[in-house]
């Protein structure tokens, strides 16, 4: 049934197949849309977590470590698989055979030796159980009701009971540690139904989900038919705008430079216009003052040459008056500066040609690009209906390929059986949990027989402790005490006919999980299980690999168990997982090439002439030229920097008054004097009416600022200008020579881009559709899953565990038990009530001896000793 099912499969995904196009050139076409691939969420989480039980389960496991450290034996399991035994009585004696099995005996060497152990204790202790109430029976092995006195006795009974309440502590650690173990297997098989169901839902949603997703696939073609027809039908802006993009990368920074330059040449005119105003204005204001200094100076002049400055006193100071008259001029002299009118004349004649209405134009003719393509194109627009029709047919084959599969007969055959499959295990889930429940109960006993024994243990040394007295002799103990030492003796009692059970029970479920802990969990969770099924021609001498020969009878395709449960696990697709594409011709399917060497040889014969298109007349070339001919660089602007730079006046007009006036004032009260201090007056007035504004005045302030800016700008507009405008226009002729001369090869390498992402939504497409069915179409997580649940939680984490745990704990009980035992008989004689006593001298207070019965100051009750009135029962004679 197996077969079957994994053939329908193959039958079930075969339509969701793709062919393998072989692109003639792929560049980033444009990313289409497919949206999700519809897939529901698995609902099994194959994961089993213990809780605090699996603390127990860690310390069993490092316990089987001990006994079995040696690694997972692959080549020895192989050898064995391979090897035939039993078909004759010489086989076994074989010398390969004979090695296989020294090997199988030295990997289990460890649980050889610990079953060894077991059963020495199964067949030993029973025995000695016998021999030991045998011997109790006539008197020997302490069954003699006498008890000899020693001065360390309360020592050796304090050793004695610590001894034996640490056993029955380890002992009943044991027992619950088994207890809960059964408890945990118990709970945990009645909740697998849960798990069970979870893996049955996925697996039918794995079933139902797949038709929709396959249905999916299909339907996506329409988003890559109507995107390819959308292209198509708008291909004159399409190509036209890649056209335009590719030219552009020349022919825009061309055209910016040349629009720059035109820009350039409006703001030299208006610089130059800047300049004549300002120096206009700023001429005005320096004559004036110029005129109004030159007439102080010459009334100063005649002043000092009266004769009152002939005198002693005053000719030393009108000397140094009249050596600072040069002072009393102006500074900045713009009335010197070289004119700029012969330069903006030349400039507004460039510019009686509008040259940025003509960069312009070059602009609008090359953004008409994509209407020339599309008036150049419309042939293939003739050709769409052919195109659209072969787009119609290839999703015509597609879908009546997937209608003509057997989809909806495979997947209700596969429902049916799966329902039948779930009907069948839930038929028979009372009964796992009723045999489940007859297994715990008879754990259940199996831990109350120890508990027994426990609680005697528990009842003597509670019993005996508290009932014994120091000062009683052993013929005079109390009842309590005598009651603490019988239920020691019942619980040695019960030791003896319980252990040897106990350890069959130990034996049994040890050799069973320990080798199914080593052989099968822990292989199967690093997967080397797998590599041992994957071994060629294990399953099947035929066959080198047994999972591809039972799937496609075709034993040498590299088809493994491993590799299908890893890609499960990573819940990829089962059309990658199974290698499907080894069963059906995929190429044959979705083989869109002829069509798609169609579309290309049509739309290859796309010719385009973009020869209309003139970024810039010759009439815009003249006038840059005649633009860097102005003669703006012949400008001296050295000449207009430093006298913007300079004061306005020599000598700071103000100090040279108050100066005047100071020396006034040396010489003698008279005419002379009074006539200094009027010039200097009037010194004053010319700075106040005249400098300061020339300084301070927002007129000649702006004037000066806008003269320098001006100045500035023409001196960056002219350096290298023909330079510039020359590369400019070099700039323009090579884009014009581009589109004139190579813009048929642009056009060509633009229609096959163009071409190829038409034909590129078809292999994203393809390529979608292959990406989806190896990862997203029948995510096969459940088969994964049902392996898991399985193996890993069902049989490992619930069943093998619980039984290893189970086995440890009872084990371990049962091993302290002969400890027990031997503290138990040796402190029940502390504590029961005896026959007879030692005597002590009244005088001497030490035991009487008799050498001639030999027996070491035991004496003999008819002759030394005092006999107890107190009946002995049966059950103190052991």
């Amino acid at each position: 049934m197996a077969v079957e099912l994994c053939l329908l499969l193959l039958l079930l995904f075969c339509g969701s197949t793709v062919s393998e196009v072989q692109p003639i050139y792929k560049p980033p076409p444009g990313t289409l849309d497919f949206g999700f691939v519809p897939a529901k969420t698995y609902d099994t989480g194959a994961y089993h977590e213990p809780g605090p039980i699996g603390i127990l389960f860690k310390i069993v496991h490092a316990f089987l470590y001990l006994v079995q450290p040696n690694p997972f034996p692959q080549d020895l399991i192989r050898k064995v698989a391979q090897q035939k035994f039993g078909n004759t009585q010489g086989d076994y004696q074989k010398p390969e055979n004979v090695v296989l099995t020294l090997q199988a005996i030295y990997y289990e060497i460890g649980f050889i030796v610990s079953a060894a152990l077991g059963l020495l204790f199964i067949l030993l202790l029973p025995l000695v159980g016998l021999c030991f109430c045998m011997c109790r029976c006539c008197d020997n092995c302490g069954g003699e009701m006498h008890q000899r006195q020693k001065k360390n006795a309360d020592c050796q009974r304090s050793c004695f009971a610590t001894f034996l309440f640490v056993a029955s502590l380890i002992i009943s650690i044991g027992v619950l540690c088994a207890y809960a173990a059964n408890q945990h297997l118990t709970s945990q098989v009645r909740g697998a139904k849960k798990l069970v169901n979870s893996n049955f839902k996925d697996l039918k949603v794995f079933l139902n989900d797949t038709p929709a997703q396959i249905d999916y696939l299909v339907s996506q073609y329409n988003t890559t038919k109507d995107k390819a027809l959308s292209d198509l039908n708008n291909v004159g802006p399409l190509l036209g705008s890649r056209v335009q993009e590719q030219l552009g990368k020349e022919v825009r920074p061309a055209l910016d430079a040349a629009l720059t330059m035109a820009g350039a040449i409006r703001e030299t005119k208006e610089a130059l216009e800047n300049v004549s105003v300002s120096v206009e204005v700023l001429q005005e204001g320096t004559e004036r003052l110029h005129a109004n200094l030159t007439d102080v100076k010459m009334h100063l002049s005649n002043t000092l040459n009266d004769s009152a400055c002939s005198a002693a006193q005053a000719a030393s100071t009108c000397n140094i008056i009249r050596n600072s008259l040069n002072q009393l001029n102006i500074n900045a002299n713009f009335s010197g500066l070289p004119g700029v009118s012969s330069q903006l004349a030349k400039v507004n004649d460039v510019l009686k040609i509008d040259l940025s209405s003509l960069v312009q134009k070059g602009y609008a003719a090359f953004n008409d690009t994509p209407d020339l393509v599309v008036n150049q194109t419309k042939n293939i627009l003739s050709a769409v209906p052919y195109i659209k029709n072969v787009l119609e047919s290839i999703g015509s084959n597609i879908s009546s390929f997937t209608k003509t599969l057997p989809v909806q007969k495979i997947l209700a055959d596969l429902t049916i059986y799966l329902t039948q499959s779930e009907a069948y295990v839930q038929d028979y889930f009372p009964v796992v949990e009723q045999y489940d429940f007859y297994r715990w109960l008879g754990c259940l006993i199996l831990c109350c027989m120890v508990v027994l024994i426990v609680v005697f243990y528990y009842l003597g040394l509670l019993c005996g402790t508290c009932g014994y007295d120091k000062h009683a002799s052993p013929t005079t103990r109390g009842c309590i005490s005598n009651t603490g030492g019988n239920f020691l003796m019942a619980g040695v009692g019960f030791s003896f006919l319980f252990s040897w059970v106990l350890m069959i029970v130990v034996v049994l479920t040890f050799v069973t999980g320990g080798n199914v802990e080593k052989l099968v969990c822990e292989p199967f969770e690093d997967k080397t299980l797998f590599k041992v099924l994957d071994t060629p021609y294990l399953l099947n001498q035929h066959w080198k690999n047994y999972l591809s020969g039972m799937l496609f009878k075709n034993p040498n395709i590299n088809l493994t168990f491993e590799k299908v449960y890893s890609d499960c696990k990573e819940n990829k697709g089962i059309y990658t997982s199974l290698h499907l594409e080894h069963l059906f011709n995929i190429n044959e399917f979705l083989n869109i090439s002829m069509y798609t060497e169609d579309v290309a040889l049509r739309i290859e014969h796309i010719q385009i002439n973009l020869s209309k298109i003139i970024l810039l007349d010759e009439i815009g070339k003249e006038n840059l030229l005649n633009f860097s001919s102005s003669g703006i660089d012949g400008i001296n602007f050295g000449a207009y920097l430093t006298e913007i730079n300079k004061s306005v006046t020599k000598v700071d007009l103000l100090s040279f008054a108050n100066d005047l006036e100071a020396r006034a004032d040396q010489l003698p009260k008279g005419a002379l004097e009074n006539a200094l201090k009027g010039h200097a007056n009037n010194i004053r007035m010319i700075h106040n009416q005249q400098v300061v504004p020339l300084e301070q005045a927002m007129k000649y302030v702006k004037a000066r600022s806008t003269l320098n800016q001006s100045i500035r700008l023409l001196k960056r507009t002219s350096s290298e200008l023909m330079v510039k405008v020359k590369n400019v226009i070099s700039a323009v002729n090579a884009a014009q020579l581009l589109i004139n001369n190579n813009a048929s090869l642009v056009i060509v390498q633009e229609t096959k881009k163009y071409m190829d992402t038409i034909v590129g939504y078809f292999e994203q497409y393809i390529d979608w559709v292959k990406e989806s069915i190896a990862m997203e179409v029948a995510a096969c997580k459940p088969i994964a899953n049902v392996i898991d649940t399985a193996v890993d939680i069902f049989l490992c984490s619930y069943v093998t565990d619980s039984v290893n745990t189970f086995w440890f704990g009872l084990g371990g009980s049962s091993i302290f038990l002969i400890p027990a035992i031997i503290f138990a008989v040796k402190l029940s004689k502390y504590y029961r009530r005896m026959d007879t006593e030692d005597v002590y001298d009244d005088v001497e207070t030490i035991p009487m001896k008799n050498t001639e019965n030999g027996n070491n100051g035991y004496h003999k009750e008819h002759l030394y000793g005092i006999h107890n009135p107190v009946i002995t029962s049966s059950v103190e004679q052991w």
